[in-house]
C-alpha cells in the first residue's frame, strides 16, 4: 500500500497524494486520480472537491507544532 498525504495549503485546499478512497455519508464512492484536492473554504460548486473558488475569499494558514529538540 502506498503512502497518504494529506497536505494542508495556505489559503487553500487539502492536497491528497496517494492510494486513497474517498466515500460519502452513506458510503458511495468518488471518483479520484493518484492526486486531487477536497475544499476547505465551502465554496466549491464541485464540492468535497477544490474547484479554486476559495482564492481571494478563503484565509486560512494552519502550522503543526514544531517539535522541539533534545
Amino acid at each position: 500500500m502506498s503512502k497518504v498525504t494529506i497536505k494542508v495549503n495556505d489559503n487553500g485546499s487539502y492536497r491528497i497524494t496517494g492510494d486513497v478512497e474517498l466515500i460519502d455519508a452513506e458510503g458511495n464512492k468518488f471518483e479520484t486520480k493518484p492526486a486531487f484536492s477536497l475544499c476547505r473554504c465551502g465554496l466549491s460548486s464541485k464540492a468535497p472537491f477544490c474547484d479554486g473558488t476559495h482564492k481571494g475569499q478563503f484565509e486560512s494558514v494552519v502550522r503543526a507544532p514544531k517539535l522541539e529538540e533534545e
